[in-house]
């Protein structure tokens, strides 16, 4: 088993309640490298969160020696900039515009996330034709989605 399987099965352990999941474990290999923990929440992930776990996930990497090398550990959770990986990050997403690179198409679709199912979702399509947004429902699946990430509206 390679590290990241390793820091993954860890990590599931430490997590606090079924709330709280993992969205990805990356580990730089350079030196000095950095091990980043994602993790996501059904309600959020809290500051008090990230560091119980980052702590504790800390301790065993060193009692356990399974970094040699000098590293930096960073436990947080996923910015708005980073894509939806999960079908739970899109449950917590409903009602949300995203933009959405699909596997077939070099055009982003843009629209309100409006609902999950297990291998698809509904999203309400927005597109302009001349000076009006004309909106149509429609099913993506989720095994033809490249990326999809949370458009932040400031109005």
């Amino acid at each position: 088993m390679d590290l990241r399987e390793q820091l993954l099965q860890i990590t599931e352990q430490l997590l606090p309640d079924e709330s709280l999941f993992i969205v990805d474990i990356k580990i730089s290999s350079k030196i000095n490298g950095k091990v980043s923990v994602l993790l996501y929440g059904d309600n959020g992930v809290s500051k008090d969160q990230c560091a119980s776990v980052s702590r504790q996930l800390g301790g065993i990497i060193e009692e356990q020696n399974m970094i040699e090398a000098a590293y930096t550990l960073e436990v947080s959770s996923p910015g708005i900039d980073h894509p939806l990986m999960h079908i739970r990050q899109y449950k917590a997403n409903i009602g949300r515009r995203l933009e959405i690179m699909l596997a077939d198409s070099t055009k982003p679709i843009k629209g309100e996330l409006k609902e999950v199912f297990e291998d698809k979702i509904l999203i309400a399509k927005e597109e302009k034709v001349k000076k009006k947004t004309e909106i149509e429902d429609i099913e993506v699946l989720l095994s033809n989605i490249t990326e999809a990430k949370v458009l932040v509206s400031f109005k």
